[in-house]
């Protein structure tokens, strides 16, 4: 089992990055605020159907669904980012998140490495030109900021006793933290049948499949591993940026992708190898 958990969040990185193309497909229908609250709304009905989570009987007890879910609010701070800067731009600010986690809770010295070759490829990912708008990067550090408390709460969700059901209140208390700005800003426009179609898409690739994946993933490996593995989705961002949204890469940002699937096979490649040398 161990062995497949790379393979989860590697799905995850591929699902997410792929529905947060098309979502920001939908800022010609919706604001931000209108495709995230769509976007977790949906998601949040897809998942109470799905495993019909109970309420929590304590105060104490809903603390865990509120912390994760607030975190998983955070997160979406990158659909405003995503409507200041290109796909492969904001993911590459935002993991400096999870790249910190991972220097922070590193032991090893190879962490520390894969970590510093995963931020040279979000530092070429900038490449030359102007300076990006000051309040895209500011809602991409946000978010980076939510997605490492994430990686560390979805850890401990994972442990608990029902763990889908913390995974579904969370993602329910992050959807209603965000439809009252969708609903102000968007209105009516939100229950079109096109628009509700494609968030619906949305949802399902970018929220429902990786939140699952990452909430099995974090059972099996140490957060600072996820937080590198997770470095590759500039890379996949990039790439979902020229095929869904015709985004051009440059030369550095190629470059870019190149730094950050190297840090994340090793990343793996030494994980792997300590866990084999630990058995035998």
């Amino acid at each position: 089992m161990v062995r497949t958990a790379p393979v989860l969040v590697l799905g995850s990185v591929v699902s997410v990055q792929l529905g947060q193309a098309l979502g920001k497909g939908l800022f010609s229908a919706l604001s931000p605020s209108g495709v995230v609250a769509l976007r977790l709304g949906i998601a949040a009905a897809a998942l109470v159907a799905l495993h019909r989570p109970r309420l929590p009987c304590t105060p104490r007890g809903a603390l865990p669904a509120l912390g994760f879910g607030t975190a998983i609010a955070g997160m979406n701070l990158i659909y405003p980012a995503l409507a200041r800067l290109p796909l492969g731009t904001a993911v590459s600010v935002q993991l400096l998140g999870p790249i910190a986690l991972a220097l922070l809770c590193s032991r090893r010295l190879a962490d520390a490495a894969f970590a510093a070759l995963a931020a040279c490829g979000v530092w070429l990912f900038h490449g030359p030109g102007g300076a990006p708008p000051f309040d895209g990067l500011l809602f991409a550090l946000a978010s980076g900021t939510a997605m490492a408390a994430y990686l560390l709460l979805s850890r401990n969700a994972g442990r608990a006793e029902a763990p889908a059901a913390t995974l579904t209140l969370a993602v329910c208390w992050a959807a209603l933290l965000w439809l009252p700005a969708g609903i102000a800003v968007d209105g009516a426009t939100l229950y079109r049948p096109a628009v509700l179609l494609t968030g619906a898409t949305v949802a399902v690739l970018s929220a429902v499949i990786p939140y699952s994946l990452d909430l099995a993933a974090l059972r099996r490996l140490p957060p600072r591993t996820v937080g590198i593995l997770e470095s590759l989705e500039p890379a996949v961002a990039g790439i979902a940026g020229v095929v869904v949204l015709a985004e051009v890469l440059s030369a550095p940002q190629w470059a870019a992708i190149g730094c950050v699937c190297a840090a994340g096979a090793g990343a793996v490649a030494t994980e792997q190898g300590a866990r084999n040398r630990s058995v035998t």
